[in-house]
């Protein structure tokens, strides 16, 4: 993490993608398709922020697909973020999402809260952690600065 380049979690332009009426865990390519997500932060709006520090939270959460990660990397997207316990089914131990997006250089935020007092585009998200090594996650504080 200590070697990001900060212009990769600062002040990016940033579209939501709202699925919170999906009864489907797995949140599929479809879901992106036909948005302009090239040179954007995407920031997958589940409702799952709902069941934040219940039990609930830690079970059957949405997860995006490995379809859907491919998708997000081949249209170019600059960072993505969900509102749920982790952007891979857990289930899966392969982690794809993951494997797909950092692997691409992709930045993941996960765990995100409020996403939907927050308008689908034109607003700038920042999702900056403490300059840290030996470390693959660390908390940030993400916020959104919308005119």
């Amino acid at each position: 993490m200590s070697e990001l380049v900060l212009s990769s979690l600062a002040d990016l332009d940033c579209i939501v993608v709202r699925v919170a009426s999906s009864t489907d865990r797995a949140i599929k390519r479809d879901a992106f398709r036909g948005l302009s997500v090239k040179g954007k932060a995407v920031l997958v709006h589940t409702g799952w922020d709902a069941h934040w520090r219940t039990d609930q939270y830690f079970e059957d959460h949405p997860f995006l697909t490995a379809d859907a990660a491919k998708q997000l990397a081949d249209s170019g997207a600059t960072l993505v973020g969900i509102d749920s316990l982790n952007i891979d089914d857990i289930a899966d131990g392969r982690r794809p999402v993951h494997s797909t997006l950092l692997g691409a250089e992709i930045p993941i935020v996960e765990h995100m809260c409020g996403l939907a007092h927050i308008p689908d585009e034109e607003f700038r998200f920042f999702a900056v952690p403490v300059k840290v090594k030996g470390m693959g996650t660390f908390p940030v504080r993400a916020f959104a600065l919308v005119d």
